[in-house]
This record gives structure tokens, sequence and C-alpha cells, in this order.
């Protein structure tokens, strides 16, 4: 059955077809490329699949109109200014890929881009109008694939009977359905290359050090990685306070037959007052984010920093870096921006910085003109983006693999050039995307200038060179020169940039986020 959905045209039934492991699947012409979507890749989790690790999807007769996205997990809404409901279909089919290709010819061969949105682990959807890959696809001559994966309650909550991080398995059983099905659409499974932004990214460090996703890519791009990652003891409490909310235990029995909002409820209520559990949770308390990746042991055997460092993946070639200003955007989205009073920073900086008020102390002489907003935003940027990123050059590098960094410095046009190089400012440059999603507020009354199209168009070709050939096209990283790409108007090759914030978190290590009390 044809959707009713505007790409559905009277050319539909003259779109390519593909066959797959589980059937064939009838895409569209567009642009140029022929783009399937909402194939999925594992069976609904749901029943009895509910907070299982993803099963393989039943195979099907006859041809999958494969025209329009899958509907997005169930997931909190009510982050960056995004509240009501999400415009996108219903219903639990939440496990698919999306593919765009110049042309589904098996012998074409093209190297592979994955796409693993962010969203602070609780929401995301492959479906954003922001994550249309058609440039990437076109001008870099590449197969890009974008997955769903469970995020909140039901991809990272520690629930007992279920396994833990289920949102990064269903990126392995994504990752695995790419290995067998990629080369029938034009792409070449020994030239995948990983890429995400934010969780996405954190997403893509711990498949570098997950075991079982090795193999299944050949290459990795990190945008701005989060150092947040859970031991198990503060995955379990966490877990037990998400329950709560709902007044259930946090056990498979109790919760895999509740309906799936009313535990994305209970997953904003609790990230509502997680200032609360400062005492309990440390420093992930302030983030209202009750979710990311956990180091169990088995699933995720040690944090990304430590796999790479020791070894891990250093057969991957791995491009990583972060935006000058992350926290910024959270800030002015907040409605916090040049609000900040000295006891609020000082509170950030004894929280995050490292060495608690050794820490303030060494931030207020590292930047002894900056405004109490200025450090309570530089502490946070650095905690839980620049410096995460960096390390995982550096872990890379030690480990013997081979690592490229960047840092973007260029600033949003939009609210007079308030936001900086903010977090997120580099999916709409990505995917040249401008008016879509986070974009709209980050041009909002510029329009997009030629600078604006010049540095995206370089982030397309750095980032497909690199899925090509492993080299984005500037000199790896190394401990005595750190040299680094600074994406700007003109673009440079530096020592890292960031050098007061390398100093201040010299020695440290990003282990996982512990239980306090």
């Amino acid at each position: 059955m044809i959707p009713s959905d505007p790409r559905a045209s009277a050319s539909t039934a003259e779109g390519p077809v593909v066959r797959t492991t589980a059937g064939a699947v009838r895409g569209l012409r567009e642009d140029g490329l022929a783009v399937f979507r909402g194939i999925p890749f594992a069976e609904p989790p749901v029943g009895e699949a509910r907070f299982a690790a993803p099963r393989p999807v039943r195979p099907w007769d006859g041809t999958r109109a494969a025209y329009a996205f899958g509907p997005p997990p169930p997931q909190d809404l009510g982050i960056q200014g995004r509240t009501g409901v999400l415009e996108a279909p219903e219903g639990d089919d939440w496990l698919t890929v999306n593919v765009w290709t110049p042309a589904p010819d098996p012998a074409a061969r093209r190297p592979v881009m994955v796409w693993i949105y962010g969203g602070a682990y609780k929401l995301g959807h492959s479906g954003s109008p922001g994550y249309d890959a058609r440039r990437i696809a076109r001008e870099g001559d590449v197969v890009v694939v974008t997955l769903n994966y469970r995020v909140g309650m039901e991809g990272f909550a520690h629930i007992e009977g279920a396994p833990a991080n289920r949102g990064l398995l269903d990126q392995v059983a994504a990752l695995e359905w790419v290995r067998e099905n990629i080369t029938a659409f034009g792409g070449d499974p020994g030239q995948v290359t990983v890429f995400g932004e934010s969780a996405g990214a954190g997403s893509v460090a711990s498949l570098l050090a997950i075991p079982r996703a090795r193999g299944l890519f050949r290459r990795a791009i990190a945008q701005s990685v989060p150092g947040t990652f859970f031991s198990a003891e503060l995955a379990e409490d966490i877990g037990r306070a998400l329950a709560a909310e709902a007044g259930l235990r946090p056990t498979v029995a109790d919760l895999a037959t509740t309906d799936p909002r009313r535990l994305t409820e209970a997953g904003q209520a609790l990230g509502a007052k997680m200032g609360q559990y400062v005492d309990r949770w440390g420093r992930i308390a302030p983030t209202v984010t009750p979710f990311s990746p956990v180091v169990d042991g088995d699933v995720l055997p040690v944090t990304p920093w430590q796999a790479l460092a020791s070894g891990a993946a250093r057969d991957v070639d791995l491009l990583v870096g972060h935006n000058r200003d992350e926290f910024r955007l959270f800030l002015v989205m907040g409605g916090r921006y040049g609000k900040i009073t000295d006891e609020q920073a000082a509170g950030a900086l004894r929280l995050f910085a490292p060495g608690g008020e050794a820490g303030e102390r060494a931030y207020r002489a590292a930047y002894p003109e900056a405004s109490p907003t200025a450090l309570y935003e530089q502490v946070q940027t650095d905690w839980l983006f620049a410096v995460p990123s960096l390390r995982l050059a550096e872990a890379q590098t030690a480990g013997g693999g081979r690592a490229h960094l960047y840092e973007l410095t260029w600033a949003a046009p939009g609210s007079g050039g308030l936001l900086g190089a903010c977090h997120g400012l580099d999916i709409p440059l990505l995917f040249g995307t401008f008016e879509a999603d986070l974009g709209s507020l980050l041009w909002a009354g510029t329009g997009v200038t030629p600078e604006a199209e010049t540095l995206s168009t370089r982030f397309r070709t750095a980032w497909t060179a690199f899925a090509r050939t492993g080299d984005p096209g500037w000199p790896a990283y190394d401990p005595e020169h750190r040299r680094t790409q600074v994406l700007d108007t003109t673009p440079t090759v530096t020592s890292y940039p960031e050098e007061t914030t390398r100093r201040l978190w010299e020695g440290y290590d990003f282990t996982p986020s512990p239980l306090l009390g």
C-alpha cells in the first residue's frame, strides 16, 4: 500500500526496487538519488520483545513500500524548546533504517556512512528534517544510512531482567543489517563509517568499545562527545527512581505491560527534579538527563577512553571534535545567558572542574577577566563535550590508532551572533539543512549566507573524504604537535586551540559516573 505521503507521487510505481535479506523494498527517485525510508531492521520491540535485545525482522512477501520514515521511538519532547506532539508516523515499528544512494547498483561499492542521531539519549528520530541526507549522498557520491534506536526508558534505563544499553544494541543490529544488505543498495560493507553528534557521538564512542560491534565499521566520526557514562550502581539507582515516578518497580514484569507514554512521562518528571539528587548522583544530576550508556561489564565492558587507550579500536580510523561554545545553546534557550550569579558560577566550578574547590581556583586564575556567566559556560563546555572529545583522540593515539581532531569556531549568525559556535551548529552545516530543526534558530532573521554555504560544503567534503580514504584533509593528531583543524571562515591547522582547557584538565580520567550515596 502506498502511504499518503507527498513523496509518494504517481512515479512511485516506477521507483527502484531492492531485495533485502527479509524481502523486497521499493523506494523513490529524488534529486538524482534513490531513497528508501522506513525499512525494518529488527522486529518491533513490543509485547514479549519489550526491553529485550533487538530480534531479527521477519521476512515479508511481495514488495514493501519504503516511501515514508518509520515511527519514532517513545521519547521526551521537552528539551531545547521542543514540546507537544512530534510530527511523525505513529506505530510501534520503531527500529527502521533509511537509505540515500546515488544508484542501487551492487557493482558500485560506494563508501557507506551510517548516521546516529543525538538527543541526550532520551529523544531523537532519523526522520527529523535536519537529518535529510541528500546533499551528503549526492555531493560525496556515498551511500548514507540513518537509523532509529530506542531512547529513554525503552533504550537506556536499568531494568531488572533486561539487558543494559538496549539502544546501543539496536545500533549494532542496524549495522549488522548494513553489513548484510548494503551491497544491494550500491554500498561497500567493507567501507562503513559511523558518524553521530552529541548522544550520537557518545554512541559512536561506545560502539568503538563494544566487542560485538567490532568489524561492523571501518571508520568513525564523533561530533561533540559527551563525557557521561554511568556505572552499573548509578544506573541501577536511577532506574529505581525512574520506575518510582511511575509507581512501579524497575523490573521487566512491572514495566513491559506499561504504556510507553507513561514511562516517558516518568523520565520527564525525574529529569525536572534531578538537581535534588546531587548528593547521590554528583555531576550528572544537573544535566536533567537520567540516561546514558552504562559500563555494565558485558555490552559495554569499559569506557571508550579506556578501550581505545588499550588498542581496542586501533584498526578503526577516527575523526573527532567539538564546537568552541558548546554550552552556550543551553544557556540561551533556557533564558539564562548573562544572568548567572557568582554564587551559581562557584557552584558549577566546584562541581564540574577537576579538584572541587581547587578546580574553582584554577579556573578563576586561568580566566581572571571572565564573568560568572562565562565561567559557568566554560566549565560545562569543557566537562561535558570539549575534554571528552579531545581525550578520545588522545586515547586512540595512545592505543596505536589514528585520529584526526577538529574544533568548530565559526559563530552562528542568528540572535545577533549570541549563540556563537554552540552545540548542534555542526548538524545543519554538515547536512545543509539550514531551515530545519535547530537550524531555524541558528539562522533566525539572517538567511543563509555564502559564508555558511562555503563552510557547509567544506564539512561535507571533509567528512565524505574521510569516509572514502580515512583522511579528512588535515594531519593526524599526535601528542607532541596536537594538530587540530579549526573550522571557520578561513580554515587553519594549528596546535589544539583550547590550551588553557587542556592544561586545566591534564591528568583527569573520564571514569564511569559513580553512585555517591
